[in-house]
C-alpha cells in the first residue's frame, strides 16, 4: 500500500530527539494490521518496498478522510463486504444519544463500536426557555442523520424529558426511540448502552443483536448436543456433508487464516451450498466467546457423525 506519511529525515545531523520529521509518499509490504477503536484510527505496519529509502520497517497511521492506494489481488467476496461496509457506514441503523442537562453526546453504532458525530452543550440553570432550546439543538443534530431507532440514555431525569420533547415536536423520531439508564454520557455512556442489552431490545435485526442471538444459540446447541460444529477441521467435516446452515467466524481467525490458505473460496462455497455466513467482531463479547470455541462454528441442518 501506499500513502503519504510523516518520517524522520535521513540527512538530519540533529540528535535523535530533535531530529526533523517530513511528509513523504511511502509504499509498504503490509505485514501487521492494527484497529485503535477508541482512537478510530488503524495502525499499518510492514516492510518499505518505495519512498525516499528502499529499506526498514514504518507504521502508517490510517483516520477517516485520509487517502491511500492498496495494491492487491482482490477475491470477489473481499470485493462485496467492503461494499457492504460502506453502505451500511452510508445508513446508521442506530444512534445511541447520551444526555444529561446541557450536556449531550451522539454516537453512531457502527460495525466495530461506536462513533462520536455530534455535541451540544449549554448552560441554562434554571430557565426553561434555554432548557427547550438545548433539547431543540439536539433534536437537530438528529434530524442531520439517517436512522432506524435511537437509544436516549443518561443519568437523572433529562433522557425522559428529552423523549417527551420528542413526543410532542417529532412524534415519527419517538417512535423509534427508547431510553436506558447510564451513569455517564458520551464515551463511558456508549459503552454502558452496549453492557446493558439496549441494542438487543430495539431489534433482533441488528448486527450486533444478530450476534448475541447465533452465539446463545450455539451454546444451546452444544448443550443439547446436537447440530453444531466449531472449530476448523470439524466445520471443513460438516461442510463436505452439506450440513452448513449458518456459519460462524470471528474476524480474527478470518485474518490469520487467510495467511495459511485460502480461506475466501470456502466461505463462497459455503454461501454457494446456501449456507449463511456471520462474521464476528472480536471487539464484542459475541466475537471473543466463538474465539474460545476456536474462532470458526457451524450451526448444522442436520447431525453428522
Amino acid at each position: 500500500m501506499f500513502a503519504l506519511t510523516k518520517r524522520v529525515s535521513e540527512s538530519s545531523d540533529k540528535l535523535r530527539s530533535d531530529r526533523e520529521k517530513v511528509t513523504v509518499r511511502l509504499g509498504i509490504q503490509v505485514e501487521k494490521v492494527e484497529f485503535h477503536r477508541f482512537a478510530n484510527r488503524l495502525r499499518i505496519t510492514g516492510r518499505i518496498v518505495a519512498g525516499i529509502e528502499d529499506s526498514g520497517y514504518h507504521t502508517i497511521n490510517i483516520t477517516t478522510g485520509k487517502e491511500l492506494s492498496v495494491i492487491k489481488e482482490w477475491k470477489a467476496e473481499q470485493l462485496k463486504r467492503l461494499e457492504r461496509a460502506v453502505e451500511a457506514s452510508k445508513q446508521p441503523e442506530v444512534v445511541i444519544v447520551t444526555i444529561e442537562e446541557g450536556d449531550a453526546v451522539i454516537g453512531i453504532v457502527r460495525q466495530w463500536g461506536v462513533e462520536e458525530v455530534a455535541s451540544v452543550r449549554q448552560s441554562y440553570g434554571k430557565e426553561s426557555s434555554a432548557r427547550v432550546e438545548f433539547f431543540s439543538q439536539v433534536l437537530s443534530a438528529l434530524e442531520k442523520l439517517d436512522f432506524k431507532y435511537v437509544i436516549i440514555a443518561g443519568p437523572g431525569f433529562a433522557k425522559e424529558d428529552f423523549l417527551k420533547f420528542l413526543r410532542e415536536k417529532s412524534p415519527e423520531m419517538a417512535k423509534k426511540a427508547i431510553t436506558v439508564d447510564t451513569s455517564s454520557i458520551g464515551t463511558r455512556g456508549f459503552t454502558e448502552v452496549l453492557k446493558r442489552g439496549a441494542l438487543e431490545r430495539i431489534a433482533s435485526s441488528i448486527r450486533l443483536a444478530e450476534e448475541v442471538e447465533y452465539m446463545d444459540l450455539l451454546l444451546e446447541h452444544i448443550a443439547k448436543g446436537e447440530k453444531f460444529a466449531y472449530g476448523l477441521e470439524d466445520v471443513k467435516k460438516a461442510f463436505n456433508y452439506g450440513a452448513i446452515e449458518v456459519l460462524l467466524i470471528a474476524d480474527e481467525f478470518l485474518r490469520e487464516q487467510r495467511e495459511t490458505w485460502d480461506i475466501d473460496s470456502f466461505l463462497r462455497d459455503v454461501e454457494l451450498s446456501k449456507g449463511k455466513i456471520v462474521i464476528m467482531s472480536t471487539e464484542f463479547e459475541p466475537g471473543k466467546r466463538l474465539m474460545a470455541l476456536g474462532g470458526i462454528a457451524a450451526l448444522l441442518r442436520f447431525d453428522i457423525d
